[in-house]
């Protein structure tokens, strides 16, 4: 789903946008939240060859970006995830 939500490679809170935009338009959402917790690839394969450098970025729609209470409860269970 993630690869036709997201046009080409990218930064990734460009792909966290475009995900969540095709979604709610896919799914005629009344809200949408995207998590993306990415690993840079380009850091652990060359350059300094450092593993684990991650990045979390989100985007939010909708209700869930409007209603407070709604997003904290979306949230709390990404987290728990």
């Amino acid at each position: 789903m993630a690869q036709k939500g997201v046009n080409e490679a990218e930064t990734v809170e460009n792909s966290a946008v475009q995900l969540g935009r095709w979604l709610s338009e896919k799914l005629d959402a009344r809200g949408v939240i995207v998590v993306l917790d990415c690993e840079h690839m380009c850091m652990a394969m060359r350059g300094i060859q450092k593993t684990g450098a991650r990045t979390v970025t989100s985007s939010v729609r909708g209700l869930l970006q409007t209603d407070s209470k709604s997003r904290a409860e979306a949230l709390s269970m990404i987290n728990q995830g």
